[in-house]
This record gives C-alpha cells, structure tokens and sequence, in this order.
C-alpha cells in the first residue's frame, strides 16, 4: 500500500513542531562550518550521518516526550545509494508532514581545488585520479539534489563570518531579531561579571533596601518594581539605554554577532537591577527581539 492509499488513521499524525535541516553540498564548500552555525541557532546537530539512519532518528525525535524540535543533519551523499536512501528518507519526511529543508553548499571548481591542496586531503571520490575528477564526479551525482535545494549558498568568496551571516539571512530572516539577548542582574558587591558585552550601573537611584517595607522583597515584586521605575531618572534611563542597546544590536546584526548579553548592577542585586532588567527585557521585548532574563544574586535572598 501507498502513502497515498493509507487512510486517515493509518497515516502518521503530523509533527507541527518539529523541522529538520539537511545540509549537503560539495565536498570542500563549508558543510562543517555551516552546521557549527546552525547548531549556535539552536538546532540539534548531527554529522555524518548515512541517510538511511536518518529515518530512525526522525522517528524517536518525533515521538512524544522528545526535548528537539529542531535537527540539522550534515548528508555527504558519496555514491548513488547514498543518493537513493535520501530520497526515502525526504518520502518518509513527506508521510510524517515534518517540515524540512535542503541547504546546499557550493563553490567553484578551482576553489575547491585549492582547499583541498591547502588540507593536503584527497578528494572523498578521487579514488587514486586527479583531484578535479572526484570533483567533477561528486558535481553530477549532486546536480539534481541542488536542483531540489530550499537554500543555495556558494561558498566561494565568503568567509566564515559572511557564510555564518549568510546561513542566518537563508534561516532565520536579516536584522536585529536574529540576535538573542539575555540580561541578568547582579550585585556589585559580589563581584563585576566577566561574560557581560554592556555592564549598567542603577545605584543612582533610590535603593528599596532602606525602605522598611521593601527590604525583605525582591525587584520581581510589584511593589518594588513600582518603587524603582518611577523614581526619578529611571525612565529617562531606560528611554536612552533602549535606543543605545538597539543601535549596537542592528550592528552586530551586520557583524555577524548574534548573542548579545546585558549586566544590570545595584549594590546587592536584590532591588533595582533586578526591576530595571525586567522593564529593559519588556521594551526590547516589544521591538521584536529574543529576550531571556535572570537574576544572579536572587539566590542570595532568604
């Protein structure tokens, strides 16, 4: 029986949730450097992998429990059975209605040539002839794959920065919403974090500590948060740190910098750093970006 002659019921349900990335390409064009930035985007990578085996996978992944919802796997198609076992393996994709993607990697010839002279490593199907013959080989065994590709990046004048930029544009869109960004609060007195790209200081405003009533909560309690936001100068503050944090993450959109991490400091890490980053993550929150925040010292509260 077809796919097509299955009924309703004997069709498996299908995985909304869940996308597989197969990346493939030529041997020499950057498949290892696109999965290192695939996987930096969150997928669950896995390379190497002989098509067939794909099947499996997918099904456990998508089976109910399963933490990933997002795999790239790196395909080397070496011969015409590996080529044979992909095209199962996109049917079965087809029957689950997983989502996929073919991101193909290319380069011109003589690039390719020189870096694998550079690697001082035969071509994978060279088989003891010129190099340019395993490449010309691999060419016409991936030619209908390319065809079939969702993403088609060559290789060839990009650098592992503009390639990972590239990868990012083809996957996740362009702009500031491709970074992600995670602020945390601290206490000075504890020590500056290292891991920080912007370091804040808040203790220019008032501090709930001396406020009897405050003393015991924390910045994540509205009375406290009410206390600190409208004290004078946090707002201002916000206003201009907002638009000074928008500005560097649309450069660093364009620099290929795509973890963005924010420190927000008072003197204990309980009070106002804590309420500032949650009003931070909200306005930036509302621009569009991926925000995620934490509290170092909140541990320290009893």
């Amino acid at each position: 029986m077809t796919s097509a002659e299955k009924t309703e019921e004997e069709r498996p349900q299908p995985a909304d949730s869940f996308e597989v990335l197969l990346i493939t390409g030529m041997s020499g064009a950057g498949r290892s450097r696109a999965a290192d930035s695939v996987e930096d985007m969150g997928w669950y990578v896995v390379d190497n992998l002989p098509p067939k085996l794909l099947v499996p996978l997918v099904d456990m992944m998508t089976s109910s429990g399963s933490k990933v919802h997002k795999l790239a796997a790196v395909i080397d198609v070496r011969s015409r059975s590996y080529f044979d076992d992909l095209a199962q393996v996109l049917s079965h994709l087809d029957d689950l209605g997983v989502k996929y993607r073919i991101l193909f990697l290319d380069a011109t010839d003589d690039v390719l040539i020189q870096r694998y002279e550079s690697v001082r490593r035969p071509h994978p199907l060279q088989h003891g002839r010129r190099l340019i013959d395993g490449i010309e080989e691999e060419r016409v065994l991936l030619e209908n794959l390319k065809e079939r590709a969702d993403i088609v990046i060559d290789t060839s004048k990009l650098s592992i920065h503009q390639l990972s930029t590239k990868l990012y544009d083809g996957l996740l869109g362009k702009g500031p919403q491709t970074v992600a960004v995670h602020i945390f609060s601290f206490g000075f007195k504890y020590g500056i974090p290292l891991d920080a790209d912007f370091v804040a200081d808040v203790r220019f405003l008032p501090n709930p500590f001396w406020v009897p009533q405050l003393r015991e909560l924390t910045g994540n309690d509205k009375a406290v948060s009410d206390y600190v936001l409208s004290s004078d100068g946090a707002t201002k503050f916000l206003d201009s740190y907002t638009d000074a944090i928008l500005t560097a993450i649309a450069g660093y959109s364009r620099e290929d910098k795509h973890f963005v991490t924010i420190a927000i400091g008072c003197t204990g890490g309980q009070h106002r750093s804590v309420a500032m980053s949650q009003a931070l993550a909200k306005r930036l929150i509302a621009k569009g970006l991926n925000v995620t925040v934490s509290a170092r010292e909140l541990k320290r509260h009893h």
